[in-house]
């Protein structure tokens, strides 16, 4: 057994398989740098207000940059073989994890999302975001190889994918979680159409998927409200507009150089939680339209190194792991930027890297493990 593990694990030592891409580490640490003085920044007022103390929140998210780069590290030297063997068992257990959610989970803002683990709360919708990816790559895995089969293509190429989604979905919609419904399905679809499912099949259930999104929104009381609101955030300044309001003037007030860094004026108690889901207007009002396009481009070049290694890798779980993960972080920060600049509404997104949170950093973090030890295997250049 130890033997089987160690062939597994991939050596970091001479001989053993390659190093994992330098390039696409230097971008997550760069990313999580900028990151992380931006929690600092946009924190301090809102947390000396809350808490007495200032570095209240910097502190905390400094513990979890520490724990998730070992635990990037950690996971970077699995192999994908080994992944691959987890796959079943992390989404059986992602499903128990939000069905004991929904049973005595914590409840916050009228929602119950989180589970308590000594002094730490976890949220298992973030664990589902990684768990799809897993499962959709092993199915994918096994269907591409064995073809079609007696029960045809469109059952096995959408259809069961299409099934391990909506369950995970289903169990996330029950917890008044619109945006990590609209962030799961998307990924769903994204790796179905990465995998070659059928183009036809795919636009249909969009629609669908669509119209569901849309009934949900109009039926659920705190959807519709929702809707109500980023009609005319302006009309409703003090039922929910107050955040997107600020949050546009802290854009607007950047201008193209920004008020330098640390020097934001609506971090103090106008954005709310402004280190959280909206920390990109703070970061848009102290670095200006010069630094947010600076971000923006390494996203961009995140994104693109990313996909560069799924493409460039022959194995068929590896590159649908790393094409959905790399998917996943470009549909989080597609929909954050499109919420804070109230083009759709405001459904509670963070922004990968950047807002400050426990669960959803160190599940980005091992993400990025995985990620890197695919890298290992992908035919690069400029490594």
């Amino acid at each position: 057994m130890g033997a089987t593990i160690k062939k597994l694990i991939s050596p970091l030592s001479k001989g053993g398989l390659p190093r994992f891409d330098g390039f696409l580490l230097l971008l997550i640490t760069a990313l999580v740098t900028i990151g992380s003085v931006m929690v600092a920044s946009a924190s301090y007022a809102y947390a000396a207000s809350r808490y007495g103390d200032s570095g209240y929140f910097t502190r905390k998210q400094l513990f979890f940059v520490i724990l998730g780069f070992l635990i990037m590290l950690f996971v970077s030297r699995i192999s994908p073989t080994l992944i691959k063997r987890l796959a079943i068992p992390l989404y059986i257990a992602t499903i128990l994890l939000l069905l004991a959610t929904l049973a005595f989970g914590l409840t916050g803002n009228g929602a119950q999302r989180w589970i308590a683990l000594g002094p730490f709360t976890f949220q298992p919708s973030e664990l589902a975001k990684l768990s799809l990816v897993l499962i959709l790559a092993y199915y994918y895995d096994v269907y591409l190889r064995e073809g079609p089969g007696k029960h045809g293509t469109l059952l096995r190429s959408v259809g069961i994918p299409l099934a391990l989604t909506g369950t995970l979905s289903v169990l996330i919609v029950l917890q008044k979680h619109l945006s990590g419904l609209i962030i799961v399905t998307a990924i769903g679809i994204a790796v179905m159409f990465l995998s070659g499912a059928s183009v036809k099949a795919l636009g249909a259930l969009c629609g669908g998927g669509a119209l569901g999104v849309g009934i949900l929104a109009m039926t659920l009381e705190y959807a519709h409200e929702r809707i109500t609101v980023w009609q005319d955030p302006a009309a409703y300044p003090l039922e929910g507009g107050w955040q997107t309001l600020q949050g546009l003037m802290a854009i607007g007030s950047g201008g193209f150089f920004g008020l330098g860094l640390g020097k934001s004026r609506l971090k103090h108690s106008w954005v709310s939680e402004p280190a959280n889901d909206f920390i990109f207007t703070i970061t848009c009002e102290e670095l200006g339209f010069f630094g947010a396009a600076i971000i923006l481009l390494l996203f961009f070049l995140f994104i693109r190194r990313g996909y560069q290694i799924g493409n460039r890798t022959d194995d068929i779980f590896a590159r649908t792991v790393a094409l959905g993960i790399t998917t996943k972080v470009a549909i989080q920060v597609l929909l954050n930027i499109a919420v804070i600049t109230n083009t759709i509404p405001n459904t509670g997104i963070s922004l990968p890297f950047f807002s400050y949170g426990g669960s959803s950093l160190l599940m980005l973090f091992a993400e990025m493990g995985i990620l890197l030890s695919v890298s290992r295997s992908a035919t690069l250049s400029y490594r």
